[in-house]
């Protein structure tokens, strides 16, 4: 997923890829051995730099999956048919090969240990990255801080971390999903998007304040964000990361 980067003094750091696993049929999760790797919080990004033979470089800004986890991050990353890199790290990359990162990026779209208040995750496709991370990371550190999570999607296929996010939900992490194109077979409503009605139902309300992560697709932050504000949440608590087209 790609995002606004804001590099400050980082510096580029050598990383290998461990393994390439697919998340989707259009999407692969890139686990990278990182050995100077300062650490992360939930939330943030990188950018990743590609050398080609002839010193060509191309550079894109993905999303951290994975919660702080000593030297290896991990990347989730949608193919985009048309693109120059990720065919490339979707398809074709494999063990052992070389990459160079840039991070952590990122400050406001970012989830601590040390917040308790309720937390609503709002995702649209690949938007989920960063969201998982944070998921993760209140799994990995034990934290009870309630969090729910909107997963607007266009199928069942297209969802990432099925499996992991079907553990979570019943972990007690309250999971919706809308899917927009094609829903699972008996599911109770047909396809929608993300509306007032669904928000309504589905997310925390506003009067428990709680923080609202949206990511996704430009045009679906936006709506999700009014929407949000409509209802009466509070403008500075809805964070909101967002993705357009690249040259990914």
């Amino acid at each position: 997923m790609a995002g606004t980067a804001v590099h400050g003094r980082l510096g580029w750091h050598a990383a290998t890829v461990v393994e390439r696993r697919k998340e989707t049929d259009t999407a692969s999760t890139l686990v990278l051995d990182v050995p100077d790797w300062p650490g992360h919080i939930a939330g943030q990004h990188v950018d990743v730099r590609l050398r080609s033979d002839d010193g060509y470089t191309a550079v894109r800004t993905y999303s951290i999956a994975s919660a702080p986890n000593g030297l290896r991050i991990e990347l989730s990353i949608e193919l985009m048919p048309d693109g120059e890199v990720s065919p490339y790290l979707v398809e074709s990359i494999a063990a052992g090969s070389p990459l160079e990162v840039l991070g952590p990026i990122g400050g406001w779209f970012v989830w601590k240990p040390e917040q308790t208040e309720p937390i609503q995750l709002i995702a649209g496709g690949s938007g989920i990255v960063p969201l998982m991370a944070m998921l993760r990371t209140r799994n990995a550190i034990g934290s009870h801080a309630p969090f729910r999570l909107l997963y607007s999607v266009r199928a069942p296929q297209s969802i990432y971390y099925a499996n992991e996010l079907q553990g979570l939900g019943q972990d007690g992490i309250g999971i919706t999903y809308a899917y927009t194109r094609t829903a699972p077979d008996n599911w109770p409503t047909k396809p929608e998007r993300v509306g007032a009605a669904l928000l309504a139902s589905a997310a925390f309300p506003a009067d428990l304040h709680p923080t609202c992560y949206i990511c996704g697709p430009t045009s679906f932050v936006e709506a999700v964000a009014s929407l949000l504000t409509q209802a009466g949440h509070e403008a500075s608590r809805v964070k909101t990361e967002r993705f357009g087209p690249t040259g990914s």
